[in-house]
């Protein structure tokens, strides 16, 4: 509902006028001077004022500039009986949406306060819409024919319309944005807002004025009125990137929203009801977090209402060919280039990484490659001058169980195929050679590229027989 502020001296024009406006589905307020009103808007934000220019106390442009200084998103509306062009063209260089005439017709007001909101309205999706289309994502741009990801996409299509709480957890780099993008616009919200926040990039206090907004005055630097994200985002999606990185103190306010949907700006005096959908995202062990205090169990336990674990890179082996070969198109595309593809030896060369980064560290790969790129093919070369480490350590095993448990059978056979890969690198594709460095015979080393495709449909098929 528009919150619309009269304000004017006159009782009698201040009730007419509330009177209509409330009849046509606003919520009004009313001042009776400019003082009154300037005090309301620093307590409150409101979508439209009207007041009358010539008033006791304060004028009506003294109210326009303070309204601005306050609340710059704010639209006002002068009205005056005492016309000039002179006052006129002053309160539009002030910043008022149009100045009116008594006496009017009231339904010429009713038209330009429509206009004007819905004016308002549109500039703030078109800025909405402008910020998620430059990295809208649904799943179909999610690259991953594996296993894995085929997993982790099949739940999140059966989550995506809901309004469950999601929490999910990944190593950085592993695309949680990208999935929690997906879920958005694959919801009954996709039309409303995406809002998205770096919980570990701000400091405390920061991050609560981001959240909750602030009134102005309410701390050093608060100048003006200021919407929170909780408010953006109303009836869309909010997503708080590594939660696991907020305060104790952060954490309770979240666990409030959460609750009650509601919250309170910093200095501000009422409760605001929302209706947002959150999505949480974390790179730590949230349950690690808990026994140890550092995370409320309330609030775990009330975002990971369907939890989704994101699979690193070095564990999707069959998805680096396809993500490579994206983000060559998609880099060759932006930087202007001419890239034919890919060779065989390059992939083989990106299978061998171990990808600590994970898909972000692929994709800033492909990126110096593309950019840096003399021929019409991304090479060995060229790739091993991009990789910040071109030769890949040994692989690391791991001591413990995961919590969520491992398929055994799935990482043995990736860790089979990155060695046989590793081999015919090494002896440059010399398959006797890769065959004897793994202590295997011929014919056991070749009934192992064909049970992994590599041998048929792999980049190395093409290896030429002599070599062998």
């Amino acid at each position: 509902m528009d919150k619309i502020l009269v304000v004017d001296d006159e009782k009698s024009m201040r009730d007419f006028l509330a009177i209509v406006l409330k009849k046509d589905g606003y919520y009004v307020a009313t001042a009776s001077d400019g003082e009154d009103a300037v005090g309301m808007v620093q307590k409150d934000i409101f979508d439209l004022v009207i007041t009358d220019i010539k008033m006791s106390k304060l004028s009506g442009l003294e109210v326009l500039r303070a309204v601005k200084e306050t609340s710059p998103q704010t639209i006002v509306l002068m009205i005056t009986a005492f016309a000039s062009t002179e006052t006129a063209v002053e309160a539009m260089k002030e910043g008022a949406y149009d100045y009116i005439m008594k006496p009017f017709q009231i339904d010429e007001v009713k038209l330009i306060i429509k206009n004007a909101l819905e004016r308002k309205k549109l500039q703030e999706e078109n800025t909405r819409l402008r910020r998620e289309l430059k990295d809208q994502a649904a799943f179909e741009n999610i690259i991953g024919k594996g296993e894995k990801m085929q997993k982790v996409l099949d739940l999140v299509y059966k989550v995506a319309d809901s309004n469950s709480n999601i929490l999910i957890f990944g190593e950085s780099g592993t695309g949680k944005e990208l999935i929690a993008r997906g879920i958005h616009f694959n919801s009954r919200r996709k039309d409303k807002p995406f809002v998205t926040v770096n919980c570990s990039a701000l400091p405390e206090t920061l991050l609560e004025s981001e959240l909750f907004g602030h009134m102005k005055g309410s701390f050093t630097g608060a100048v003006a009125n200021k919407e929170g994200l909780f408010e953006v985002a109303h009836e869309g999606t909010l997503f708080l990137d590594e939660i696991g990185e907020t305060s104790l103190a952060i954490q309770v306010k979240l666990l409030r929203v959460l609750q009650e949907r509601e919250f309170r700006r910093i200095g501000g005096t009422k409760d605001i009801k929302v209706d947002v959908r959150i999505i949480a995202a974390t790179n730590k062990d949230l349950e690690k977090a808990v026994a140890q205090g550092a995370f409320r169990e309330d609030l775990y336990y009330r975002l990971d209402v369907i939890p989704v674990y994101l699979p690193p890179l070095r564990v999707r082996l069959d998805d680096i060919p396809l993500l490579a070969e994206y983000f060559l198109q998609k880099f060759s595309q932006r930087l202007g280039k001419s890239i034919r593809g890919i060779t065989p030896e390059s992939i083989s060369l990106l299978m061998v990484q171990e990808w600590k980064g994970n898909v972000r560290e692929l994709e800033n790969v492909m990126e110096r490659a593309v950019a840096l790129a003399t021929d019409n093919m991304i090479t060995p070369q060229l790739l091993q001058e991009c990789l910040q480490k071109p030769t890949p350590s040994r692989e690391v095993l791991p001591t413990e169980l995961p919590s969520e448990g491992i398929d055994l059978e799935h990482f043995i056979g990736n860790m089979e195929k990155n060695l046989l890969l590793k081999a015919l690198q090494r002896s440059k594709g010399i398959k006797k050679e890769a065959a004897r460095l793994l202590g295997l015979n011929f014919r056991s080393f070749r009934y192992r590229l064909e049970k992994y495709g590599i041998s048929k449909g792999d980049p190395l098929e093409d290896v030429e027989e002599g070599l062998t």
